[in-house]
């Protein structure tokens, strides 16, 4: 069985139906790329995954535990954690505040020194509030803050937006570490240079449903199906 389990994931906003029966698998260590267009659901997915959104019907299992319909505590300290699109730092704490908090979490691998040796420009501004950082920055932050809490899944959604290639290349390299280290990951991302460098799956959402999935290596041979489903090629 696979580490992530999701089957007939139904979700929403208030009376209005955004995920209509999503099915997904996801290995431990393993890196799923999830694309497509604007408002097919991807983001509806994460939040519903990490219980930030209702769900109303349907199965999400880790590891074979049931998560769907707990509270977002309860499937965090089971080990899924979050980098939100925005990246959604606490302004006037510090790097070092953020990383204290997160840290209280869960133990494991990823201490706060381990975190800092991954991201080094953190170590440099760790006495800085997080609203003086770049944009750059904050997703280090944001991404450090995750791995704190030691997860084994970790949701990114859209990780390179508005941030510059070295950054976005960084970002790459500490995914290729999670995977090293047995962490799974779902990355919601539009660039695809991104996504196909860090995924060895790739799958693509429309109108709130899977509706393709291949490896990695299939999906960028077919550029017909990228054309259809993304509009790129």
């Amino acid at each position: 069985m696979s580490f992530l389990v999701v089957r007939d994931l139904v979700s929403g906003y208030d009376r209005s139906t955004v995920l209509g029966g999503v099915d997904l698998d996801l290995d431990r260590g393993g890196t799923l790329a999830l694309l497509g267009r604007n408002g097919a659901g991807k983001s509806t997915l994460v939040m519903t995954l990490a219980g930030l959104v209702p769900v109303t019907s349907g199965s999400v299992t880790l590891d074979g535990t049931e998560l769907a319909g707990r509270r977002a505590d309860v499937i965090a300290r089971s080990g899924v954690a979050l980098v939100p699109q925005g990246r959604r730092v606490w302004s006037t704490l510090t790097v070092a505040e953020h990383l204290s908090l997160a840290s209280r979490s869960r133990r494991g691998t990823w201490t706060v020194d381990a975190v800092l040796d991954l991201l080094p420009r953190l170590r440099e501004r760790h006495r800085q509030p997080a609203g003086q950082l770049s944009g750059g920055e904050q997703q280090m932050l944001a991404v450090a803050r995750a791995l704190l809490t030691n997860p084994r899944l970790v949701l990114l959604d859209e990780p390179s937006d508005g941030l510059a290639p070295a950054i976005v290349e960084q970002i790459g390299a500490v995914i290729t570490t999670m995977r090293a280290e047995g962490v799974a990951v779902l990355l919601v991302e539009q660039d695809l240079h991104l996504a196909f460098g860090v995924a060895d799956t790739v799958a693509v959402m429309a109108r709130g449903e899977i509706v393709h999935r291949v490896p990695t290596a299939e999906f960028r041979r077919d550029p017909d199906t990228a054309q259809r489903l993304l509009g790129v090629a």
